[in-house]
């Protein structure tokens, strides 16, 4: 397996959702049968990835490594599946994700079927507050939790 040492973009840039990170000499080296190889930009040289998926976009953008006059030729598809390359790109994307304005991030379908799972669960979890305070007969808390029923339904109690 190949094993990433070191990896540090020489260059980062957001471009509304996509992260670009380019790479230089030195900046990206990976060790393979112990053996430590360095990333050299006469090929591929950047990473393009979409910071609403997390998914790296250019995956046949091709990485070469050097060690002496030996070369490793890697895709990027092939590097992300036979390295820790996620531990390494996972912190520089929340860090580049954090300055990233929320507006830049288009919500999908996915996140309205989300929020519709999180509500369902909260009226159901409400539900059972409130059984559970029939049943201890706490007129206190039923009261308070019918109230916070109401502000979840926009108002309404059902």
């Amino acid at each position: 397996m190949i094993h990433v040492q070191f990896m540090k973009p020489f260059y980062t840039k957001v471009s509304g959702t996509k992260l670009r990170l380019v790479f230089a000499y030195q900046y990206f080296s990976i060790t393979k049968d112990d053996e430590v190889f360095h990333f050299i930009p006469i090929e591929g040289k950047e990473m393009v990835v979409n910071l609403n998926t997390m998914q790296v976009e250019n995956l046949s953008e091709v990485f070469v490594f050097q060690r002496g006059n030996r070369f490793i030729r890697l895709p990027l598809y092939q590097l992300l599946l036979i390295s820790n390359v996620h531990e390494h790109l996972m912190p520089i994307l929340e860090n580049a994700s954090s300055h990233v304005p929320m507006a830049q991030f288009v919500p999908n379908e996915m996140d309205d079927e989300v929020q519709e799972i999180i509500h369902a669960l909260e009226e159901e979890n409400l539900a059972r507050l409130i059984d559970d305070a029939l049943t201890d007969r706490n007129e206190l808390l039923f009261n308070d939790l019918l109230l916070q029923k109401a502000k979840l339904n926009g108002g309404y109690t059902t």
